[in-house]
């Protein structure tokens, strides 16, 4: 083997080692990760499929723009019965910053609340931007370098640096916002946080004013069910698939979106019960251990 042989299965193993121990609760954080995934790619799936359906205009807006919310489709329909809403799992009241507040005010508003962002509304309420530990940091980092774009800088570059020139919040924060509406659904919420990479949005109502803030954790909790949950569904497809006389003979245990089924069962009824388990919804796994009879 010769030195660039070795280099390559050098590489390939460094690829094979985890980059820090395996906890044992890491089966079960990623089982999580993945059944919220599998939730976000279901709700943006339905968008996809609606947004060509809804209407071009939106109601009418005050004089100040509304901020960028949840899919235009949501003002226009109802969302379906049962379904969780953002109202549901919001933090109220929420805290926010005011267009005139010092750069210093915003690093100890953000210490004391323990959160990296928090939104910044006007007299009135209307969150007009986002300020964030980023925006305050690149602020030092461009004091502290005493770096200045020249004239012919890349944009992005002149853009950081004039923000960074900011003492006030209306100067520091990133604007317009990424907010939802409070009766938007939680799987919407789940997507456009998913696609904005953004782990809290401020709530607004249809005027843009701040009703509360909801957290990505919240949303995750909310959309995939206990197993209780689960279970219960299973139960009844099993009511559903078997004849009276074979569903005794059939036990379902759930454990973290796991579904273990065990007894027996013809073999007809069987293939079928599997396979409409494996549909629902926050199911992970089937673990067959039917016998067929």
């Amino acid at each position: 083997m010769n030195e660039h042989e070795n280099l390559s299965a050098e590489a390939e193993a460094r690829q094979d080692v985890p980059s820090r121990p395996w906890s044992s609760g890491e089966t079960a954080r990623q089982d999580t990760l993945l059944r919220y995934l599998g939730a976000v790619a279901t709700a943006a799936a339905k968008h996809a499929g609606t947004e060509a359906q809804a209407p071009t205009t939106v109601p009418s807006a005050t004089a100040r723009p509304t901020p960028p919310s949840v899919p235009p489709t949501q003002s226009a329909a109802a969302p379906e019965q049962g379904l969780p809403l953002v109202r549901d799992v919001m933090d109220v009241p929420a805290a926010s910053l005011r267009e005139d507040l010092p750069y210093r005010d915003i690093a100890r508003s953000l210490a004391r609340e323990h959160v990296g962002a928090l939104p910044v509304v006007d007299a009135e309420d209307h969150v007009v931007g986002i300020v964030s530990e980023s925006d305050l940091l690149a602020k030092v980092a461009f004091e502290a370098s005493g770096h200045r774009p020249g004239r012919i800088g890349r944009l992005r570059e002149r853009r950081i640096h004039g923000k960074a020139r900011g003492d006030l919040a209306a100067d520091l924060m990133t604007s317009p916002a990424i907010t939802v509406l409070p009766g938007a659904t939680v799987a919407e919420a789940a997507w456009l946080a998913a696609l904005s990479r953004l782990k809290r949005m401020p709530v607004t109502d249809r005027d843009g004013r701040l009703v509360g803030v909801v957290r990505r954790d919240a949303l995750l909790q909310s959309l995939i069910r206990d197993d209780a949950g689960i279970r219960a569904e299973v139960e009844a497809t099993i009511a559903a698939c078997c004849s009276p006389g074979d569903r005794e003979n059939v036990e379902a245990a759930v454990h973290d979106g796991i579904v273990e089924l065990t007894g027996r069962m013809p073999s007809p009824a069987l293939a079928r019960l599997v396979a409409e388990v494996e549909e629902i919804a926050d199911v992970v796994e089937v673990k067959n251990l039917l016998t067929a009879v």
